[in-house]
């Protein structure tokens, strides 16, 4: 093969190309980011297991983790500001429960990759039988 020149499959390997950016230039929504950041933390992920067995005070939420209120009011605010949370006032309480819609970022990306890859995987497949053929 000559230098600069492509092995025999190029087209091949110039269409998975062409796949590899399609996947990689899907949209990337802030909020996906936001739900990402706030679930990394072992505290949050157990505070929204917490919420989704219903909506609950602070004070009472605050009871079941060995954090401060502030710690609490801190984790609660990351996961208000992902949309994964919503608030009450109720006089001096604050309740909080799972937004109805928090992880529909997360999903719909989730929904994307799996779509993605049930469509490619059995092309990448037969590409790669096709190349170890040549």
């Amino acid at each position: 093969m000559a230098m600069g020149s492509l092995p025999a499959g190029h087209k091949k390997l110039r269409a998975l190309t062409t796949n590899k950016r399609m996947l990689i230039s899907w949209p990337v929504s802030a909020n996906l980011d936001q739900v990402f950041k706030a679930l990394a933390d072992p505290t949050r992920r157990a505070i929204f297991e917490r919420l989704s067995r219903g909506e609950v005070p602070v004070k009472e939420l605050k009871s079941h983790f060995e954090i401060s209120q502030p710690a609490v009011s801190q984790h609660l605010a990351a996961l208000l500001d992902a949309g994964l949370v919503a608030r009450r006032q109720e006089g001096r309480l604050t309740h909080y429960r799972l937004a109805k819609d928090g992880l529909a970022p997360l999903v719909n990306w989730l929904e994307h990759y799996q779509a993605f890859w049930s469509d490619h995987l059995p092309r990448l497949k037969a590409l790669a039988e096709s190349l170890s053929d040549d």
